[in-house]
């Protein structure tokens, strides 16, 4: 397997998403002969090749990985261990961790490219952004790694690449709108329906962990700060030089007398007591005909940004979601009144997709 022509894969984080990623290159491997996948790691094991003459198995990696004895690899020990290839290197980072993220300038500027669903690398500090996109390939520096990270927004959907393509021809980006959490369009779209009857808040959000469509702790969710990193990545795409999630209103659904109790299980067992303030925003914009929906919005223009509940007419594309669906409204010179929509499942296997798809760009490129 060793050519000056392979692109040597090292993937971190192999839970759900990881896991599918995996399966879905061993896919594409069929087309692209040239991958090399040479590292697997989780947070407390890790499989790596000791010579880059070969590939891991990827029908096997599973108990493989189990059974390895190797030691863990920090950043730093991945870092150097890829600048042993012999070729071109692509990071896969399938994790949350932020001190992974803020390895990315190191790798980039060592030429090996980056390819994430990890929205803290491009939602944290701004200097970090600056870096990040400072340390990657550009006519002017040639040796730098390329990344590429549409799952951090929409999962499988196109949004992050057709947001720079937009940009990249010319076109002004006015205002993004949208709903692009699959955890709070399930929730709304059930607790206040377009037609039909819906149980209360607490019971919506009970049967929506125990359908997976949650955090462990709901409070992830519902705090909104998943919502915000991604406006925050979508806004700094469109121009804005936004500093972090914390530079703009956030709404919390999480009860005040609620957000420091020890555990989820609490929290679920008392969210009921506050079914009736929840209940109140559903009837005032039932009297209107609208329903609720959490959204998160930029104005690029005025450069403003916010996350919260807002209500829509019946007949928005916003309030006619179904399911857990992602929807993103692009406002543009442009496109006019009439944005462009993209719309579809916000989670799960589509994110892998959007992961897969990255690598599938970058293998393209580096060759």
């Amino acid at each position: 397997m060793s050519s000056a022509k392979s692109a040597y894969i090292a993937v971190i984080g192999v839970g759900g998403i990881g896991s599918l990623v995996l399966a879905q290159v061993a896919d594409i491997s069929l087309t692209y002969s040239n991958i090399s996948v040479v590292l697997i790691s989780r947070s407390t094991k890790c499989l790596f090749v000791s010579d880059f003459n070969h590939s891991l198995s990827l029908s096997t990696w599973e108990s493989d990985l189990s059974a390895s004895k190797q030691p863990v690899l920090d950043p730093q020990e991945i870092l150097e261990y890829l600048l042993q290839a012999p070729g071109r290197s692509i990071i896969v980072d399938n994790t949350s961790n932020q001190a992974i993220a803020e390895k990315y300038p190191q790798f980039l500027r060592a030429g090996i490219s980056v390819v994430t669903p990890n929205k803290k690398a491009f939602s944290s500090s701004w200097e970090l952004w600056q870096d990040i996109f400072d340390s990657v390939y550009s006519p002017k520096k040639v040796d730098g790694g390329l990344v590429y990270h549409e799952a951090t927004v929409g999962a499988g959907l196109p949004v992050i690449s057709t947001l720079k393509d937009l940009v990249a021809t010319g076109d002004e980006v006015q205002k993004i709108e949208g709903v692009f959490s699959g955890t709070m369009s399930f929730l709304f779209n059930a607790f206040s329906p377009v037609e039909g009857k819906s149980g209360k808040w607490s019971e919506e959000v009970r049967k929506a962990k125990e359908l997976g469509f949650t955090e462990p702790d709901p409070r992830d969710d519902l705090n909104g700060m998943d919502v915000a990193r991604k406006l925050v990545i979508l806004a700094r795409l469109s121009g804005l030089q936004i500093q972090s999630p914390g530079s703009f209103p956030v709404q919390s659904l999480i009860p005040q007398a609620l957000e420091k109790v020890a555990s989820a299980g609490e929290f679920l067992a008392r969210l009921g007591e506050f079914d009736a303030d929840m209940e109140k925003v559903k009837t005032d914009a039932e009297k209107q005909g609208k329903v609720v929906r959490f959204v998160g919005s930029v104005e690029v223009v005025q450069g403003k940004a916010k996350v919260g509940l807002e209500t829509f007419e019946k007949s928005h594309p916003i309030a006619a979601l179904k399911g857990s669906d992602n929807i993103f409204n692009f406002y543009t010179k442009r496109y006019g009144d009439r944005p462009m929509i993209i719309q579809g499942s916000g989670a799960g296997a589509p994110t892998a997709m959007g992961v897969t798809g990255d690598i599938i760009k970058v293998v393209q490129r580096i060759q």
